[in-house]
């Protein structure tokens, strides 16, 4: 909508004359806060609801009508019981009782879990419907039309069709059941070892639905992929059903990481042969009994043969062997089973390669209720990595792409990286499978081999911080991935302008700035990390700070940085050529033949491919180490702009949050230039070549960065 700036900013001071109030982060982008009084005008005569209300879902979705406009507009939703008193209609198929033309036919394209909103003349009156086939379509249809008031978009002319790209939409939590949250730095668990009773929980619960409703997610697996077989017992089946009546109306279904060895450890089975009659039996009874506590589950993930994990391996079986067993015990139920794909033992070979190697001979073996789901990269959650080889290898099973929210590799939730560029990278990779336009994208949403079921997930980064997740940016992170699973289409940087403008305020002179600041933050993490396709260079026990010198007697090489690095006083970088590991075999042409030659091999994936000379030269003409340098020094200086723009939005939120992200950046600044001065001068023991010139000299002493212990207490 274009506003008139002065009257907009005149608006904006006398908002600013009250004191702003402190903000703990809690109410995430569902803040619904005042609007200015420009933006508001257009909304308040649709607070005149005509509002078909027939089930749970229907129900919450008008609660939050109604907290939105009590919040946005101060104003009360009015229910009319007759369409023509109305502003707004909604309501499923509404073109059944009052005759909207076109609706009936916007409603084909929408689905199960699709909307329509729109407006339409009714009578010679102007009106807003908001339609859908069914409950679930109701509530997401619900949460965009709070969305677009909350960013100040017009509804005059609104003409929105929408259905999900992906039928499951996923978040994975990595939840033990001790209350501790493996990768987690935003606290314990909200589901585990809580304290507080369930009633007492309960609103805390309810504020996770709605935030994940309001981003079209609707399923979450409550507990770690490294199950535990307690999880498969009766009281954690009762936990799970409990959560699960909280979930219902807003249409999100909970999922359970099981343990493979559950047969064996929890039913006292000699083994967990998945070929064993007695072993399909207690998966079989377990599943009923799971059905009757909880008749809408979800299904089962499982991490199997990886990480020291049990599996069908452990028995000679593959793994579509374990996979199918579990499938025809969910099947009667409507239940399904996400295998997940990586997986890696000590061998010989590139790491990278053993997730194709595995699983392509086993393509179409799957059986249909079977999901297996890809890491986004081949290793492992890097700031940067190509686009798994697995997308587009498998033409007759079912994919989903997982992604990691929470930043594992990426400074926690201390530093700022947004994620949707990493996720859109990945997205729009083409894989060039069935000629070119064969995207991620489209080999997961089932577009391009038109597999069983489309799915994506994304590893939470939830906690019980007050603010949720650690870092008040780090919620972006949370949202994007929602968005993006609703449709991979939409781009970064408009998200990330939605999110800023619900999650804050609509001002331009902070949505612009802190825009800019989020879609530098990614590219600026990978610069003081890992530039040029370097990987994994993080302490191996830690996965935090910088220890590319690691090496431990008897570890396993596949653990420690160097294996990855393979920096030495002949070059740098881990060699999958056709004169190494191969690992470019796996991709299809033309991508293979690109990867394979370091002059066409894109620069920002360079080292992940190639072993190269200190003093190759670059596309820029400078050498190997002088590029390297000056990517290392271009993150850090990043951050200081980053913290620089931050410092000059004082007082336009209120103070409690922008201090709060303040000090994370101050902490990021530092620890920016560790990572850089970490990494250039061990590779610089190697290459024997000066920092330039121009560049300012390193703050820290490579023997006393050696010596650094870093405490994993500090971030759990």
């Amino acid at each position: 909508m274009q506003l008139n700036k002065f009257v907009f900013l005149l608006s904006w001071l006398l908002m600013l004359s009250l004191k702003a109030m402190p903000e703990t982060g809690e109410h995430l982008w569902l803040r619904y806060a005042t609007l200015p009084q420009d933006i508001q005008s257009e909304y308040v005569s649709f607070s005149k609801v005509y509002f078909l209300d027939d089930g749970d879902t229907e129900k919450v979705a008008l609660e939050e009508l109604s907290l939105a406009f009590k919040g946005l507009i101060g104003v009360d939703v009015r229910l009319q019981n007759k369409p023509a008193k109305s502003k707004l209609l909604m309501g499923k198929k509404l073109h059944q009782i009052v005759n909207i033309p076109g609706l009936e036919e916007a409603l084909r394209k929408c689905g199960d879990d699709g909307f329509a909103i729109q407006s339409v003349d009714f009578k010679g009156t102007k009106k807003i419907v908001v339609s859908a086939n069914t409950d679930a379509g109701i509530l997401y249809g619900t949460f965009a039309l709070i969305r677009l008031m909350q960013t100040g978009q017009t509804l005059d002319s609104v003409n929105i069709v929408e259905q999900p790209k992906y039928e499951f939409r996923l978040l994975n939590h990595w939840d033990n059941l001790d209350g501790t949250v493996e990768r987690g730095y935003a606290g314990r668990s909200i589901w585990w070892n809580r304290e507080a009773s369930f009633e007492a929980l309960k609103q805390q619960y309810l504020t996770y639905a709605r935030a994940n409703a309001s981003i079209g997610i609707n399923g979450a697996v409550l507990n770690n992929v490294n199950a535990d077989p307690k999880v498969l017992s009766g009281d954690y089946i009762r936990q799970f059903a409990r959560i699960a009546d909280v979930l219902r109306p807003y249409h999100i279904k909970v999922y359970m990481s099981v343990n493979f060895s559950s047969p064996a450890i929890l039913g006292r089975l000699p083994d967990s042969d998945p070929l064993k009659e007695e072993v399909q039996q207690w998966w079989n009874n377990k599943v009923k009994e799971i059905y009757d506590a909880i008749p809408d589950f979800g299904g089962f993930l499982v991490k199997a043969n990886s990480e020291g994990q049990p599996g069908p391996q452990d028995f000679g079986r593959s793994h579509a062997d374990g996979a199918n067993m579990l499938a025809r015990a969910l099947e009667p139920y409507g239940g399904i089973v996400m295998w997940r794909a990586f997986v890696y033992s000590p061998s010989g070979d590139d790491r990278a390669k053993q997730a194709y190697k595995e699983f392509v001979p086993l393509d179409g073996r799957f059986h249909k209720n079977v999901i297996v789901q890809v890491k986004n990269g081949p290793v492992d959650f890097q700031p940067r990595e190509p686009f798994s080889p697995l997308f587009g290898a498998l033409k007759n099973t079912s994919l989903m792409v997982e992604f990691q929210i929470t930043q594992e590799y990426l400074g926690f939730s201390d530093h700022l990286a947004f994620l949707a560029p990493l996720q859109k990278e990945c997205l729009d990779s083409d894989t060039f499978v069935d000629g070119g336009g064969s995207t991620v994208a489209r080999v997961t949403d089932g577009s391009l081999f038109q597999q069983e079921h489309s799915a994506i997930a994304g590893v939470a980064n939830i906690g019980r911080d007050t603010n949720w997740t650690g870092h008040h940016f780090a919620q972006a992170n949370w949202y994007a991935f929602g968005r993006l699973a609703w449709n991979h289409a939409l781009k970064a940087e408009d998200i990330a302008r939605e999110w800023i403008e619900m999650t804050f305020t609509n001002n331009p002179q902070f949505v612009d700035p802190v825009l800019n600041i989020m879609m530098r933050s990614r590219e600026a993490v990978v610069n003081y990390m890992t530039p040029l396709g370097l990987h994994h260079l993080m302490g191996w026990n830690h996965h935090y700070g910088p220890e590319p010198w690691t090496e431990i007697e008897g570890a396993r090489p596949d653990w420690l940085p160097r294996y990855y690095h393979k920096a030495s006083e002949t070059g740098i970088g881990f060699d999958r050529s056709q004169s190494g590991s191969n690992a470019v075999e796996q991709y299809a042409e033309p991508l293979r033949s690109m990867f394979n030659n370091p002059q066409t091999c894109p620069e920002n994936l360079l080292l992940w491919f190639h072993h190269l000379p200190w003093d190759y030269r670059m596309s820029s003409g400078t050498t190997l180490w002088d590029d390297l340098c000056y990517h290392y020094y271009k993150g850090v200086d990043e951050v200081k702009l980053m913290q620089a723009m931050w410092d000059r939005l004082r007082g336009m939120i209120d103070q409690e949050r922008f201090e709060h992200v303040q000090r994370k950046l101050k902490i990021q600044a530092r620890e920016a230039r560790w990572w850089r001065d970490a990494c250039l001068l061990y590779f610089q023991t190697f290459s024997k070549m000066p920092i330039p010139y121009e560049l300012e000299r390193p703050e820290h002493d490579l023997e006393e960065l050696m010596k650094l212990k870093f405490d994993m207490t500090n971030h759990n």
